[in-house]
Formats: C-alpha cells, sequence, structure tokens
C-alpha cells in the first residue's frame, strides 16, 4: 500500500497541530508522501500566514514598508520552531528566503507575487521535515524545481504541464524516506514560482498520487467527513457522508464546497485513486471515500447541496437564432478572445443566457463585451442581472428518481424562493438553480429539509 497524504493551513496553524501532523504520519509506513499547505488560523481572529505574505507583498509592490509583516511571518514558523524544539537556524534561512523573494524583480507583479505567496507552503514544508526528524524520521523535504513540477506561466491560476508527472514519478522515487512536499506552486519553463488558484495544495497532493500511482489520496483537514451541507447554513447537520463518486465531489466542490479544492478531483480521477477525507484531530473517524463508482441508495437519491454567490448572468435574445448558423460559436469566440471562461450556457429556441463569475465580468469588461456582442451578432435585446447565486442539488441516484425535480421546485415555491434559472447536466447527476443572492441560504435550508429530514 502506498499513500500520499495532504495536510491542511488548520493541520498546520501551531506547534500541537504539527505534532498531530507527524503522529499521523509516523502511525502508517505506508504514508511515504506527505504534502503541505501553509499555516492556519490558531483561532477564529488570526490570521493565515498566506494572507499576511499577500498583504506583504501588496504593500512591497505599492513602495511600503514590509519589516513589520515580514518579522509577523518570521514570527509564526519561530514559535512552531521553538516550542518543537527544532534547530534555530532554520528560522534564519526562513527570514532570509522571504527577504530574498521581496527583493525579486516587480516588473511583472503577478509573477512577484506568486512567488510571495509560495513562501507559505515552501517553509511550512522545511519545518515539517524537520519536525520530522527531530522524531527519528528519515524525512526529505523535497522542491518542485528539483523534482520537475512544471506549470504554464499564468500566474495565480496556473495549469500542470503534462511532462510533470513523469519527472515527478522519477525523482520522487529516488528520495529514500518520507518524502515533505509543498503544496500550492511549481515553476515554469523558465524556472519562475507560478501558483494554483487559492487552494491549490489539495491540487499538489492529487497530482502526487497520480505521478506515483498511489493506493490511496488521504486529504486531512478538519472536519471528520464532508457533510451533505455546509453547516453555516444549516448549523442542525450532524451526520457526514460515507462514500460519494468523482462525479458527485467534482459538482459539489464546483458549486462551493470547501473541504476539497474542486479542480484536484481530476488528477486522482484520471489515475483511478481512492481519494481518503480525513480528520487530523480525529484521524481514526471513519471520513469520507471518494471512489470511481458506488451503489447509490433507493431511499436517498441526492448524496449533497452546495451553493455559491457571484455569478453574472448574461441573457441575449434575437429572433430566429436557432437557425443562425454558427451564432453560439461566435459568441464563445468573443468569450474566448477577450479571455472570459463560462459556468453554464443554458439556451431557449431564440434565446442564450451566459453564467459567468463576477471576478471575470467587472464593469469595464462587460461595456467591452456588449458592445462586441452588439457589432457581431445584432441581437434584439441584451441583458445583465448581476448577484446571483447558484445551488447544486447532487447525487448518483437523481438520475434513476422520478419526480425529483418537482420535489426540489416545490420546496423553493414553498419557502418563497424565485427560480431566475434552472439546468440539469447532460449526466442527469446535478441538478443547478440560479437564484438571487439573498435566497441562498433559505434555498440551501429548504432543498435540505426536503432531501434530507428523514435521515
Amino acid at each position: 500500500m502506498f499513500k500520499v497524504c495532504k495536510f491542511g493551513g488548520s493541520s498546520l496553524a501551531d506547534a500541537g497541530q504539527v505534532q498531530k501532523v507527524c503522529d499521523i504520519v509516523l502511525a502508517d509506513p505506508d504514508r511515504r508522501v506527505v504534502v503541505v499547505s501553509a499555516p492556519g488560523k490558531r483561532h477564529k481572529t488570526d490570521n493565515k500566514v498566506t494572507d499576511l505574505l499577500i498583504d506583504c507583498g501588496q504593500q512591497a509592490l505599492a513602495g511600503a514598508s514590509t519589516e513589520e509583516l515580514l518579522l509577523e511571518i518570521v514570527g509564526r514558523y519561530s514559535e512552531i520552531q521553538r516550542e518543537l524544539n527544532l534547530d534555530p537556524r532554520l528560522i534564519d534561512d526562513i527570514e532570509d528566503d522571504l527577504r530574498a523573494r521581496l527583493n525579486n524583480d516587480r516588473d511583472n507583479p503577478g509573477m512577484f507575487m506568486d512567488a510571495m505567496k509560495a513562501a507559505g507552503e515552501d517553509n511550512s514544508a522545511k519545518i515539517v521535515a524537520a519536525a520530522l526528524r527531530v522524531r527519528g524520521a528519515t524525512a526529505i523535504y523535497a522542491s518542485p524545481a528539483t523534482t520537475g513540477m512544471l506549470l504554464s506561466d499564468e500566474f495565480g491560476n496556473a495549469q500542470l504541464l503534462p511532462e510533470s508527472y513523469k519527472n515527478l514519478h522519477i525523482s520522487l522515487n529516488a528520495i529514500k524516506g518520507i518524502v515533505v512536499y509543498p503544496g500550492f506552486f511549481g515553476v515554469t519553463l523558465s524556472g519562475a514560482i507560478a501558483t494554483f488558484p487559492r487552494g491549490g495544495s489539495d491540487i499538489t497532493g492529487s497530482i502526487l498520487a497520480a505521478a506515483l500511482r498511489a493506493d490511496v489520496y488521504e486529504n486531512f483537514t478538519d472536519v471528520s467527513s464532508v457533510y451533505p451541507v455546509d453547516p453555516r447554513l444549516v448549523p442542525s447537520v450532524t451526520h457526514g457522508i460515507d462514500e460519494m463518486t468523482y462525479r458527485e465531489m467534482r459538482e459539489l466542490a464546483y458549486a462551493g464546497f470547501g473541504v476539497f479544492h474542486d479542480e484536484a478531483v481530476f488528477p486522482a480521477f484520471r489515475a483511478g485513486i481512492t481519494i481518503h477525507i480525513c480528520n487530523t484531530n480525529d484521524p481514526n473517524a471513519p471520513g469520507t471515500w471518494v471512489s470511481p463508482d458506488r451503489k447509490p441508495r433507493a431511499d436517498q437519491p441526492v448524496v449533497g447541496i452546495a451553493s455559491d454567490t457571484g455569478f453574472v448572468n448574461v441573457y441575449i435574445d434575437k429572433y430566429m437564432m436557432n437557425r443562425e448558423v454558427g451564432f453560439g460559436l461566435r459568441l464563445l469566440n468573443i468569450l474566448a478572445e477577450e479571455n472570459i471562461p463560462y459556468e453554464h450556457m443554458p439556451s431557449g429556441i431564440d434565446n442564450v443566457s451566459l453564467v459567468l463569475r463576477d471576478r471575470h465580468f467587472d464593469e469595464k469588461t462587460e461595456a467591452r463585451v456588449l458592445a462586441r456582442i452588439q457589432a457581431e451578432l445584432k441581437p434584439d435585446n441584451t441583458q445583465v442581472d448581476r448577484g446571483y447565486a447558484l445551488v447544486m442539488v447532487v447525487g448518483e441516484g437523481m438520475q434513476y428518481t422520478v419526480g425529483l425535480t418537482s420535489r426540489a421546485t416545490r420546496a423553493l415555491a414553498d419557502a418563497g424562493i424565485n427560480i431566475e434559472m434552472i439546468n440539469q447536466g447532460a449526466s442527469e447527476i446535478s441538478l443547478m438553480f440560479g437564484i438571487k443572492e439573498a435566497d441562498r441560504s433559505r434555498a440551501v435550508q429548504a432543498l435540505y429539509a426536503e432531501f434530507f429530514k428523514a435521515v
């Protein structure tokens, strides 16, 4: 058995948490590769190290003093080093590393900020490797630069280059002992540091599991299982999900489940590796298993309900649109040329809606895109509605259940919620509702009551 395990920021927030990580890793010799995040919050009012690094980088770009923030970041690592009785020279190295990053060229702000953000995970890995060695283990810090984790130069949103899998397989298999690997970042072909989207340590863990052909990818977080709904929206939820499929996790993670980054499912899915979501603070809890297939329960077709905010709906209406060859292609070409990804595209015979993330569609972008749509497609009407939320009902058993859509729409209607948009995926394992952001909490609560009230 070969396991790759990843620990999130809450699992590395202080010395006590790092000790728990070491206990977990050393308890199972099959845990051969450990992927770490940057230290997270120690308490509710605390700051994550990554947030401190972002603030520090932004101050540097603005020409302001960074000394106070830099010392605060070093202090977080120093506190862990002292309490675990690690070599104090490690902190000198971390401070030198941070100062070197702050002195990087700032002509490309995205490149500069990625180097700053990546310092959280990079130095966390050095701390964890040292902590394991103090416990008598042979633990080796492995750098993405020297092991071949190659990424595109899309700073802040980098994608893995395919040759990375071979690089990582060869380089990491050559290391004897426990590999401690920083999550979240890699390097471009030119050697610059580039990061995945925020939460990208999950992606790193999944990539390494696929590259090393692991039997299990363990993702340790601060909950004992994935819940079928966000407990912040439905505080009464107490039961977790024992088992789910890749497709279910991907749909739920996309729509706002915070336990697992949605892009992290893909490498494990493609390699057929089972994911086990575990709790650092309760490592013996059953957790949630994510696997290629599962047999849906006839009495529970829905596995979870997720929601997210920050969407825009661009509505385009043109009479006889369905007879106009190439209309959709030209519309999507406009988005592609403007570098705007789209989330959903429900349509009728004379109209089409584009659901976009509002972070990709600010007011300047909106004006430019609408002008192009008007000039190139000549629609009868265009309309932009902001303040959208998407709510997803997800489950492998949905495709076999008659009347499920009726139950969902009735639950929303009974709660007084207007459905702005509805879309069912081609796989029939998800049902998406577009609603106003103000209705999000009530919508999730109503759907949870409908599908889980007897659980």
